[in-house]
């Protein structure tokens, strides 16, 4: 089984970025069956202003991956005052998937793997300073990390996008953090030579 999707990604120009929400999509249908619509406006819901790097064709593009994979079949509805509708539900696939998701315990793997290799091969070739790489990080960081924070304030309290905010700005401090231990080794490593 891959494993569970992403949440929120920091994007390079401080916005965000909501990577695959299959796992979501298919929670989201285990309590009933929906159309798309409905899917889009219950996740709207529980990211509050995160949502809006979610665009209504992602969530069906999305949809339609599942149905292939074979673990949500749709159905046609009809209405009559609109065309007819398309309303998803899970296959036994499907939940058997969702079971699997809920019971994950492991965490995406972190970026700061792959951002220590560019800072290490970057001081090892001679490309840049890493202490520059930081800084700059650091710097696309804090604007994230600002965001974040006044979309979390316009939030209200104890709502489930406010939780989700809480956990970003807590994500965002820590790598902010580390950064600046990375600064501080290289720099560190600078004074060595």
């Amino acid at each position: 089984m891959p494993q569970p999707s992403q949440l929120p990604v920091r994007e390079p120009r401080g916005g965000y970025q909501l990577g695959v929400v299959r796992e979501v999509l298919l929670a989201l249908l285990a309590g009933e069956a929906s159309h798309g619509y409905q899917l889009r406006a219950r996740l709207a819901l529980a990211l509050g202003p995160l949502a809006e790097a979610l665009n209504d064709g992602q969530v069906y593009v999305t949809l339609g991956r599942l149905e292939k994979a074979g673990l949500l079949r749709s159905r046609r509805v009809g209405q009559t005052d609109r065309p007819d509708r398309k309303v998803y539900e899970l296959t036994p696939a499907g939940r058997k998937r969702v079971a699997q998701w809920l019971e994950d315990t492991s965490w995406p793997k972190p970026a700061p793997a792959e951002f220590h290799l560019k800072l290490v091969a970057a001081a090892a070739a001679g490309l840049a300073d890493p202490v520059g790489i930081a800084d700059r990080q650091r710097r696309e960081l804090l604007v994230g990390l600002g965001q974040a924070q006044r979309a979390a304030l316009a939030e209200p309290e104890g709502s489930v996008s406010a939780l989700l905010l809480e956990g970003v700005v807590l994500r965002l401090q820590a790598d902010l953090r580390w950064l600046e231990a990375c600064a501080r080794y290289w720099n560190s490593a600078k004074e060595q030579k």
